[in-house]
């Protein structure tokens, strides 16, 4: 029996690692335990789970990610997780400007359990989207959903199935010509997992079980291409669906960004 324990193990050992989907314009850099993303909307940073050091010399670590990122006038995101060590790394995030997002529950279940024929309400139209103007339609719905800009990122998605295209696949749900669900897989060669990320449904169309749809046509890929796990950064409104489907939830995760303008 797989446990909980078993899925973050397999989890922190393949998923917290450089992605290879990088597109032209995109890189990762090295700063000690950091790897920089640099070259999209805006720069990521990750650390394995013990960052390694402490005090005085996590501060200077700190400042000097912030301040790459300040000299190229970009907004910057340390991805943390609710286990990462030593335990006062947010404490010292916020001390030097960083400002914790919201967190999100990581979700963990096995594909071939998820891979169930997607059930849609009357009218509404499941597919898979390759067009740039489909990607920002994508993302102005998103815009309704989160209440900010999403056109930052649809750029980056844009570039990232360029580089990748048999491994980042989006898919939106239309009714009468309007997107009212989306989301992405991203299959992770050389790991047992694909990760289901932005999946966003307008207000008045939830409860109709376009999410689980969405959910169950990805899962269908990851199963027919063999792969283990689905991975979910999920939110509030998305954990409990997820956890009611069979994803269990095995940590947290809370960005920490510093913006120029902060």
């Amino acid at each position: 029996m797989t446990t909980v324990e078993d899925l973050l193990a397999a989890y922190d050992q393949q998923m917290r690692r450089e992605s290879a989907n990088l597109p032209r314009g995109v890189w990762h850099e090295r700063d000690g335990p950091v790897v920089r993303v640099v070259g999209r909307h805006e720069g990521f940073i990750s650390t394995p789970r013990d960052v390694g050091v402490r005090g005085a010399d996590l501060d200077r670590l700190i400042a000097r990610q912030r301040d790459y990122f300040a000299a190229r006038a970009e907004p910057v995101e340390w991805k943390t997780w609710a286990y990462d060590q030593p335990a006062d790394l947010t404490d010292r995030l916020v001390a030097a400007g960083f400002v914790p997002g919201d967190p999100e529950t990581v979700v963990i279940g096995l594909a071939s359990d998820m891979a169930t024929e997607p059930v849609l309400p009357e009218g509404v139209v499941l597919s898979q989207v390759t067009e740039p103007t489909d990607i920002y339609r994508i993302a102005e719905m998103e815009a309704k959903v989160w209440g900010h800009d999403s056109s930052g990122l649809a750029s980056d998605v844009i570039s990232e199935m360029a580089a990748a295209p048999d491994d980042i696949l989006v898919f939106a749900a239309e009714a009468a010509g309007i997107i009212v669900s989306a989301g992405r897989i991203e299959f992770r060669p050389g790991t047992e997992f694909a990760g289901l990320w932005g999946g966003a449904t307008l207000r008045e169309w939830r409860g109709k079980g376009i999410y689980r749809a969405l959910v169950a046509r990805r899962a269908q890929l990851a199963a027919a291409r063999g792969v283990r796990y689905l991975q979910v950064d999920a939110s509030a409104d998305s954990a409990p669906i997820l956890q009611r489907l069979g994803f269990a939830a095995v940590t947290t995760t809370t960005p920490y960004v510093w913006s120029p303008q902060s």
